[in-house]
């Protein structure tokens, strides 16, 4: 397996990622199938695994915090916040500091682990400066909670300014045979900024 730097981890160059053991395309596997699965990726070489709180709304971070905790050292994990389901059981997105916080610290215990290695904010939220946003996972990291701040889905403006209140250390986006948008500035803004460029779906789903 060959393997890239992420900010200051070295990950496989494939990563895992963990959405549709509790969501997505296709039937479901029963948890004991996507434990299994994640250990065997883990065995093969897999060392970065992604996960956020909306996956099944916290599904796939409990199946990674029971069957993958006792090898924690083995991996990298980036988990996600910023969409949240409200008190009218409404899922939003909602980067307010108190929000983002609080889904932290329920991921955390799912996740069965004392730290996030990269902590995406799963998408911005229009309503709230991305320099609040930002400041709260930098609260985070003061705290010892998570280790680095990524962002998914988000313009070269909006990453620009997330990265002059905190250093960012990854962005994820679709990026495809099919989805080509990443090639017209978000490129080579992260290869200005120093900050790495993480593609999902890049088989288009």
């Amino acid at each position: 397996m060959h393997h890239r730097k992420l900010g200051p981890f070295s990950v496989s160059a494939i990563g895992l990622g963990c959405m549709n053991i509790s969501m997505g395309y296709g039937s479901l596997p029963s948890d004991e199938e996507a434990g299994a699965l994640f250990n065997q990726a883990l065995d093969n070489g897999y060392t970065f695994f992604d996960t956020a709180a909306m996956y099944g709304m916290g599904h796939s971070e409990s199946i990674i915090g029971k069957y993958l905790s006792h090898r924690r050292n083995d991996y990298v994990l980036a988990s996600k916040c910023g969409i949240f389901r409200n008190e009218e059981d409404v899922t939003e997105v909602n980067g307010r500091p108190e929000v983002l916080k609080k889904t932290c610290e329920e991921s955390l215990q799912r996740l069965n682990t004392e730290v996030i290695d990269l902590y995406y904010l799963h998408r911005i939220d229009h309503r709230v400066p991305i320099e609040e946003s930002i400041g709260a996972l930098s609260r985070l990291v003061e705290e010892g909670k998570i280790q680095t701040i990524g962002i998914s889905e988000t313009s070269s403006r909006s990453l620009r300014r997330a990265h002059a209140t905190h250093p960012i250390t990854a962005v994820q986006s679709e990026y495809s045979l099919w989805s080509r948008t990443p090639e017209r500035k978000m490129l080579a803004t992260c290869r200005e900024l120093g900050v790495t460029f993480v593609p999902f779906s890049p088989l288009a789903r």
